[in-house]
């Protein structure tokens, strides 16, 4: 069952979502949480392009409560009754749209972050605009800008996703070379004064994907639950939370450059993510590991069935091991993985029941095909059993 860079795009977009950022919140509040680390480097005006999805409430939180003035422009029509006190401007990323870009023409910041930008031709709109008025560009890019993943360890200079055609902003089609052309836009327009972080996947409370929340909350139900490969594969995400916080360190600091924003720091496999889980809703789960060949003849896919496991072979086998060195050593940290699946799991379990069914829908196995496999399992290692 190799991964594809193919399928793991297809799997982002019938989820409904990009990779990275963009997706749904259920906060109804605006108020900002305690968050330990401190600032430094004195406050900034910080303007978000976005600010209502899932990453960007997280940077209004670790910005506001590190002492900084936040800004947002969007359309105002995702949840416009967040962050009350918060200055918001209204418009449209796309200039050729209403409005366009107005409410920012001669505003100034001494940074913007851009949650929102996915086709070049609009985040270079937006840059340009920008970069007479505001000192530092920080574009929330992703890991799918890598041409392919083939092995551990692969670092922010491994080659990038091209298209054939730079005008064709089919994202869902396109999504890893635009986010890459994205990133050039922002350059051009910011020489010297651009911070690209690359994140994986992105996970923690608000998430609406089930990209991770699949695990602590099956696992929370106890029982057998499936588990996928030997145990020993890798797993790699990152808390909302710590990506927000190190954004506004990136700002505070001024880092510049390209950084693959990913976690934890030290490598994580499939086993220690479950046994996390076990240990966030202190359940009674037990695990049932399936080889990838046993999976692949159950139409169980990785990633989309699997979350958050990718099969130990193919272009994208070292998708979940992407060397996170460069952001670490400039202060990127990670809360326990038992911290964010408790959390998770909280988050979830608030929710209302249809949110939660509809959520459940999105990735992993129903109840009904996880037995359904198990049985399977098990038919076959009682007939190899036999053939011994």
């Amino acid at each position: 069952m190799k991964l594809s860079r193919r399928g793991v795009l297809k799997g982002a977009a019938a989820l409904g979502s990009l990779w990275a950022v963009g997706c749904a919140t259920t906060r109804e509040s605006g108020e900002a949480p305690q968050v330990s680390a401190p600032r430094s480097g004195g406050s900034k005006r910080i303007l978000i392009l976005g600010g209502t999805g899932f990453l960007g409430p997280q940077l209004v939180d670790a910005a506001r409560a590190r002492g900084h003035t936040v800004t947002l422009f969007n359309r105002g029509k995702t949840r416009p009754q967040l962050f009350p006190d918060v200055e918001k401007l209204h418009g449209d990323r796309d200039p050729r749209n209403g409005e366009g870009l107005k409410a920012l023409e001669g505003r100034s910041w001494d940074a913007v972050i851009d949650t929102s930008g996915y086709v070049p031709r609009i985040v270079r709109a937006s840059a340009e605009l920008l970069a007479p008025h505001v000192g530092h560009y920080v574009f929330i890019s992703t890991i799918s800008v890598y041409k392919e993943l083939p092995r551990p360890g692969m670092d922010e200079d491994s080659p990038l996703a091209t298209v054939s055609d730079p005008s064709n902003e089919d994202v869902r089609e396109n999504y890893g070379a635009l986010k890459a052309l994205c990133e050039k836009a922002a350059e051009a327009a910011f020489p010297g004064r651009t911070t690209n972080i690359r994140p994986g996947l992105i996970v923690g409370p608000d998430d609406p994907t089930q990209r991770f929340t699949y695990w602590p909350v099956r696992v929370a139900r106890g029982g057998e639950v499936l588990a996928p490969g030997s145990g020993e594969d890798p797993a790699q995400f990152i808390d909302v939370r710590d990506l927000a916080e190190w954004t506004l360190l990136a700002i505070e600091n001024r880092d510049l450059g390209t950084f693959n924003a990913t976690g934890p720091a030290k490598p994580l496999t499939m086993k220690e993510l479950l046994e996390a889980c076990r240990q966030a809703s202190s359940g009674d789960a037990a695990f049932t590991w399936a080889d990838a060949a046993f999976l692949e003849t159950q139409s169980v896919r990785a990633w989309m069935d699997m979350p958050v496991w990718v099969t130990p072979e193919g272009e994208m086998a070292g998708m979940s091991a992407v060397s996170n060195a460069r952001a670490v050593a400039r202060g990127l940290k990670f809360r326990p993985t038992v911290d964010t699946a408790r959390d998770t799991l909280a988050w979830f379990n608030g929710l209302p029941p249809e949110r939660q069914a509809e959520l459940q829908k999105r990735a992993g196995l129903s109840p009904e095909r996880e037995r359904e496999v198990l049985a399977a399992w098990r038919q076959q290692r009682a007939g190899s059993a036999h053939a011994r």
